[in-house]
């Protein structure tokens, strides 16, 4: 039987981290079995259709969107939401709310980020959010225990899905020259405020005695919203910083936006991935995920899928904001590759289950069992 499923989300050409994780899970459940699928796009304001597959639009503050979502939605057989405050509109993101009452198919709504303290209006909307749904996943066992200790939900629904992760290969591109020689440190993803990279930029300055000295890259371009309220500012900032280190060798900027495959190759490329991040929320990161996909020794402040991910030896954890224990931290693989070859395996061994065909899988598995139990009432 083929699955027709519905999606409400950020999706590409926005660049963030769930307009990514929507394509990826949409290309991986129609390879499995579930058929074309249809798109409904949360924007902040009217736009034209990002693609075929994007049949409809939910645009914050606009009347009655979530019934006309709702609508379409109803012409397949499940209906997957990305839940995040910050893409809805109304108060907490609570737009999202009418068109979770008006779905007759059944919903897997996908919780992206769950607060250990929400605010009174977070937590109220959370809970009627997973009250309205059919099954809600979290990517970690972290945020599962967050939402049966803070929040008024009912648990049966719950399941625990990690985030995907592509299948990496070999590079097929050499390393860039003049850095043949040189360990690559590597930090991706949409940059902004809260990555921490600050932190890395001065982790560099106390490593420039090892010889060769490694290079720190950081790519990828400004979130989006914080490009449209502050520009470039936080860029500008970090490379001001590593000029006055003279460091101008050794952190290199890459903004541009980069394909799968360019992705794919630098990833491949590098020797340690470094995730400084500030947050102590951060139930999810898709960057940690394909890390350890990529078997990259990881170096990462103690957020919680963190502190999860990398317990079975694919990383070293630091605390946050601190410069001088990510230095130790990095030198210490730089220095023992016994160490860092070590953790490479341990994250082969954990890559197999965050892999996509494996995560879809279990997505595909999770709405036929919504279908039965549907049609089984």
């Amino acid at each position: 039987m083929t699955t027709r499923f519905g999606y409400v989300s950020s999706y590409p050409p926005t660049r963030c981290g769930l307009a990514t994780f929507t394509a990826a899970l949409y290309r991986e459940l129609e390879t499995a079995g579930g058929g074309p699928g249809r798109v409904i796009q949360a924007v902040d304001r009217p736009a034209p259709a990002a693609s075929e597959e994007v049949v409809g639009s939910l645009v914050a503050g606009e009347a009655g969107g979530g019934l006309r979502a709702a609508a379409l939605l109803n012409q397949g057989d499940v209906a997957i939401i990305q839940h995040e405050y910050g893409i809805y509109g109304g108060a907490d993101g609570d737009e999202i709310l009418p068109l979770l009452a008006a779905l007759t198919v059944p919903s897997i709504v996908v919780l992206h980020t769950v607060l250990s303290e929400p605010t009174p209006g977070q937590r109220a909307v959370l809970e009627m959010v997973a009250g309205l749904a059919g099954a809600v996943v979290t990517m970690t066992m972290t945020a599962r225990d967050r939402l049966a200790g803070g929040y008024a939900v009912d648990m049966a629904k719950v399941s625990v899905i990690p985030h995907g992760a592509p299948i990496t290969s070999l590079p097929s591109a050499p390393v860039s020259p003049g850095a043949a020689n040189r360990p690559t440190i590597l930090t991706w993803g949409l940059i902004g405020p809260g990555k921490g990279i600050e932190w890395g930029v001065e982790a560099m300055a106390l490593l420039q005695d090892l010889s060769p000295a490694p290079r720190y890259v950081v790519a990828g371009q400004t979130h989006p919203k914080v490009l449209a309220h502050a520009g470039e500012s936080y860029r500008h900032g970090l490379q001001a910083r590593a000029h006055e280190l003279g460091l101008d060798e050794s952190v290199i900027f890459d903004s541009r936006y980069l394909t799968s495959d360019e992705l794919n190759d630098l990833v491949a490329q590098a020797d340690i991935v470094l995730l400084p991040y500030d947050s102590t929320e951060q139930v999810t990161s898709g960057v940690l995920s394909e890390a350890v996909a990529a078997s990259k020794p990881v170096v990462a402040t103690r957020f919680p899928h963190a502190q999860e991910l990398l317990s079975t030896g694919a990383g070293l954890l630091v605390p946050h904001r601190d410069p001088a224990a990510l230095a130790v931290a990095l030198r210490t693989l730089l220095t023992h590759r016994d160490i860092a070859e070590g953790m490479s395996r341990a994250a082969v061994v954990a890559a197999p289950r965050t892999l996509w065909p494996a995560v879809a899988q279990r997505y595909l598995n999770l709405a036929e069992r919504l279908i039965k139990d549907r049609v089984n009432v």
